[in-house]
């Protein structure tokens, strides 16, 4: 019987990149693997199959070097790939291996091939189900076997994985190689970094011997176990069972300090193991993931960034005009006046406007000027303001004073010490505590979101613009979040009450980075006694944006659009609860709409609403930020799969327990919610 092994591996790992040529004692993984597989008494030839990606270049080049055939195929068809590579030789019989699996035995390869022999069928492994370490998986099959799966599977997971299609057809005779003791629980694959120096370690301890059986690492495990401690928490075969992004998401924590570059958008705020993570497109509400999977965002919209929707084609091609005529040059560009025009005709009561890329610059600036303006540093602060040292300056007291405003427990650590006592939050339409710390403290700057979930009670903003003007403080109203999205600007527009300074960003340049600070000219004036400079803020893609932005909400009158669907999903939210006995509590501005299910397993629920919805194809969990691509028959669709998932909500409100629900860890809580 003529038996081909076929070891499949390629440089674009997405956990673990360019893993196969990691040396391990002086030499790249894959070479080990081969040479321990060359030594299998029933094998005939071993054959690489990797991609035609360019990055598998050195793995082709090293492995001829190494006197074994590499066969190049499908990046993405991993069975095209495989059958390909296997139709050269037309073997009766096919050996799989994977790349990740350097502590293949040769001995147990040929065991396994024994039994498919004696067997006389069509698949034979040891991994149905496994009872060897994870990292000596070993699948016999025939070259028939393998030929008919490629003629007829279609479903992307069986191209994806090569044998799923064999294994599950009943068509196919099937038989297992099994250990007498159940060992799959430990684990000798290298999938990430930790498996790879788990790996490394084993190596290291047998050198110069690198052909020692699997009993030896095995008896290595019982005597120094410590060894293999590094990667006892993953879990087997997850990766077969993870898209793309999710992949990707754990490689980036390994490089990338929390995986990415902001809070909200962890996976672990939504749905920890199953959460797609990575986006390839975007269009109108809909997002396409790494997988090429369609999903309807019923969540945060570029956290609240796209209320004209993904890749509005006006903007986007205002945009696409601006790169093809240079985004930078040694000169201006003449947009960032255009749209400090527009700003301050659409605010008569600001007169001077600064521009930035991100929210969290827009607030620094704002307290720079502000500060240089009063002459005094002290700043009462209400809501949410960034990330930088002048707020989270705010925790370095004993009383935790941002676990109101931000996030309970968060560290200031690399905050300088020396700015304790210059930040004194007060919470919204509380008059007396900022009355309070005005009284106590030489306030020089309010900074305060206008509204977050709940307007202002009791002339509560008009207060706060009297002890301003009274004791000659700088005002800044923080509209970041909440400017265009309920009026054509500023929401304090909505409130009648006008500060001395202004932010906004998210929604004024509809997913592109741009950023205003505005403010009267007696105060921002004062910028030109400080320094307050950055060589992007002059780039030209942001103001554009910004001008195209504002002009099709103008045309569309847009805050009234997302304004009125806010609400209605609101409204429903509440009726589907009451509908199914459920305690709900609706909160923020209409078109940055959110629910809150009252219950001590409020954060359980979150987290299998996003796991059910993304079952279904939405990206959803309590939250909901519109656009004006959120049309009646998307919200309709929305609350008909939200039905039956509130229905079962209500179950486990009753005694079903929700944990036996959940699919993974529960999602990390967000930001405090203001009242």
């Amino acid at each position: 019987m003529k038996i081909v092994a076929i070891v499949q591996a390629r440089m674009g790992s997405t956990r673990l990149p360019n893993k196969v040529m990691k040396e391990i004692c002086g030499r790249p993984m894959i070479g080990i693997l081969l040479d321990r597989l060359s030594k299998s008494k029933q094998i005939s030839k071993i054959i690489l199959a990797t991609s035609l990606d360019k990055k598998n270049a050195p793995l082709k080049h090293f492995v001829n070097e190494c006197g074994f055939e590499v066969f190049q195929g499908s990046e993405d068809n991993v069975l095209e790939r495989f059958y390909k590579a296997a139709e050269i030789d037309k073997p009766d019989a096919i050996v799989r291996i994977t790349g990740d699996c350097p502590l293949v035995d040769a001995d147990l390869v040929d065991l396994v091939i024994e039994k498919f022999k004696r067997d006389k069928v069509d698949y034979t492994s040891n991994i149905e189900p496994p009872s060897f370490p994870d990292g000596l998986d070993i699948e016999v099959f025939k070259f028939s076997a393998l030929q008919k799966a490629y003629e007829k599977a279609k479903d992307i997971f069986d191209l994806e994985h090569v044998t799923p299609f064999i294994r599950k057809n009943i068509s196919f005779t099937k038989s297992n190689f099994s250990n007498p003791i159940d060992l799959s629980s430990l684990r000798w694959t290298v999938d990430e970094l930790s498996d790879f120096d788990v790996a490394k370690a084993i190596f290291e301890y047998y050198q110069p011997n690198l052909y020692f059986n699997w009993e030896s690492v095995y008896e290595l495990y019982k005597m120094k176990p410590e060894i293999f401690i590094q990667n006892e928490h993953l879990i087997r075969n997850q990766g077969a069972n993870m898209g793309k992004g999710q992949k990707l998401w754990k490689r980036a924590k390994q490089i990338i300090p929390g995986g990415n570059m902001l809070l909200s958008k962890r996976s672990e705020m939504f749905l920890p193991d199953h959460w797609p993570s990575y986006f390839s497109k975007a269009k109108g509400c809909k997002v396409w993931d790494l997988d090429g999977r369609e999903l309807i965002d019923m969540s945060i919209m570029g956290i609240g960034t796209n209320t004209l929707g993904y890749g509005h084609p006006e903007i986007d091609e205002a945009v696409s005009k601006t790169i093809q005529n240079g985004n930078m040059s040694t000169l201006n560009c003449p947009e960032e006046v255009y749209l400090a025009e527009k700003l301050i005709e659409l605010h008569p009561w600001a007169e001077m406007v600064r521009f930035a890329r991100s929210g969290g610059e827009a607030n620094a600036i704002a307290i720079r000027i502000a500060r240089a303006a009063s002459g005094r540093d002290k700043v009462a602060i209400c809501g949410y303001h960034g990330w930088h040292d002048w707020y989270l300056s705010a925790n370095l007291t004993e009383d935790d004073g941002l676990s109101g405003h931000l996030l309970p427990g968060l560290s200031p650590n690399g905050v300088p010490n020396n700015l304790r006592g210059t930040v004194f939050p007060f919470n919204y339409n509380q008059i007396e505590e900022l009355e309070k710390l005005v009284t106590e403290h030489q306030i020089g700057v309010i900074k305060m979101e206008v509204s977050r979930n709940k307007g202002p009670e009791d002339g509560f903003l008009q207060k706060v613009r009297e002890i301003a003007t009274k004791n000659h403080i700088v005002l800044i109203f923080d509209e970041c979040t909440s400017g265009f999205r309920q009026t054509f600007g500023g929401l304090h527009k909505l409130y009648g009450v006008e500060p001395d300074m202004a932010m906004f960003g998210k929604a004024m340049g509809n997913g592109y980075a741009i950023t205003a600070t505005i403010g009267r000219r007696s105060v921002m004036e004062a910028a030109q006694s400080t320094f307050i400079s950055s060589t992007f803020w002059t780039e030209r893609i942001g103001p554009t944006a910004g001008l195209k932005t504002i002009e099709v909400m103008e045309k569309l009158k847009s805050w009234d659009i997302i304004t009125r669907v806010g609400e209605s999903i609101k409204e429903s939210w509440v009726k589907l609860a009451q509908k199914y006995n459920l305690t709900l509590s609706t909160w923020g501005l209409p078109a940055l709409a959110g629910f809150t299910i009252e219950s001590k397993d409020s954060l359980a629920y979150k987290t299998y609403i996003t796991q059910e919805m993304l079952k279904l194809g939405y990206l959803a969990s309590n939250s909901v930020y519109v656009c004006i691509d959120h049309t009646p028959e998307i919200v309709s669709g929305y609350f008909d799969r939200l039905e039956p998932i509130f229905s079962t909500i209500s179950e486990c409100e009753s005694g079903r327990d929700i944990f036996t629900l959940l699919e993974g860890p529960v999602c990390h809580s967000g930001f405090k919610r203001l009242n």
